[in-house]
């Protein structure tokens, strides 16, 4: 980096390349700060030789990234991941973008939960952009799995709709009906049951649902619901078109509890009736009605 009579200017590509082979070598001794110093000084070597795509990623954010994971400083490792992760958009590399914000999710999901769904909708976000929707569909999935996780209901609702749009749009019919499941299980938790017989309905226009299994096991889960009628409600919850769901979901279902239900009673009459019979339903009835043969009065 230094000037002089025969050399008139920086030479910052050499200088980056010493500055990573230094961050790697405190690395691996475990001198986390150091290799912290030298990382960010390769990147400044970079930025000042306007070669971004190098800044923080692939090469120098791997040391990086450790040094701050060990130093327990992950916010920072983010928030530079982030950094380089506008970068790479402004220079025309969204798919590198998109990694880096899905690899800084990955880094905070056990930190900072909130910041990793907001990484993930990023990263989601430019996969779309540039029409790589399988990549988009994986990230939104991991967000609104987070999302149920940490009971921000409302929004895991929206999440899950955008994912079953873009399901729909690539023609993945069976995948809608599972996120048409947890769509149910998200908005009936949010005691919204208008809307989870909304989301149902809608689902009707998608190819195969209408008389498919799921559909069937949704119109008794919104029947026993609607009922109040807890029995039915768990017994849908249980069956294994639910429980194999992810678990965040699987949860959702055994955890489904009907407001101001509970087991559906059922009156001592009827209770006495079962055990009689057939016939002593019969005469039993036939009481009811001769006592109020003659009128109220």
């Amino acid at each position: 980096l230094k000037t002089g009579l025969l050399k008139w200017k920086p030479d910052y590509d050499s200088a980056a390349t010493e500055y990573g082979k230094a961050a790697v070598a405190f690395k691996n001794a475990k001198q986390f700060d150091q290799a912290r110093e030298a990382c960010l000084r390769e990147a400044e070597a970079h930025e000042n030789n306007k070669a971004y795509l190098f800044i923080d990623f692939p090469d120098g954010i791997i040391p990086l990234t450790v040094a701050l994971q060990e130093m327990q400083r992950l916010p920072e490792a983010v928030q530079l991941i982030e950094k380089a992760s506008m970068m790479y958009l402004e220079n025309g590399t969204p798919d590198t973008a998109a990694i880096a914000l899905e690899r800084a999710g990955k880094l905070i999901e056990n930190v900072s939960p909130e910041k990793a769904v907001q990484l993930y909708q990023q990263a989601a976000s430019v996969f779309e952009n540039e029409e790589r929707l399988r990549q988009a569909l994986e990230m939104l999935g991991k967000a609104s799995r987070l999302l149920v996780r940490g009971r921000r209901l409302d929004e895991a609702a929206l999440s899950l709709q955008k994912e079953k749009s873009i399901y729909k749009e690539i023609e993945n019919y069976p995948t809608c009906y599972k996120k048409t499941i947890a769509q149910v299980l998200v908005h009936l938790h949010r005691n919204d049951y208008v809307a989870a017989e909304r989301c149902v309905r809608e689902s009707y226009s998608i190819p195969g649902f209408n008389g498919s299994e799921d559909c069937a096991a949704l119109e008794q889960l919104l029947e026993g619901y609607d009922q109040q009628d807890q029995d039915q409600v768990s017994e849908v919850c249980n069956l294994p078109l639910f429980k194999y769901m992810d678990n965040d979901y699987a949860k959702l279902g055994l955890t489904l509890v009907v407001p101001g239900g509970g087991i559906k009673k059922k009156s001592p009459n009827a209770a006495q009736d079962k055990a009689r019979g057939p016939a002593a339903v019969g005469s039993h009835a036939e009481e009811e009605e001769d006592e109020y043969s003659g009128g109220l009065c």
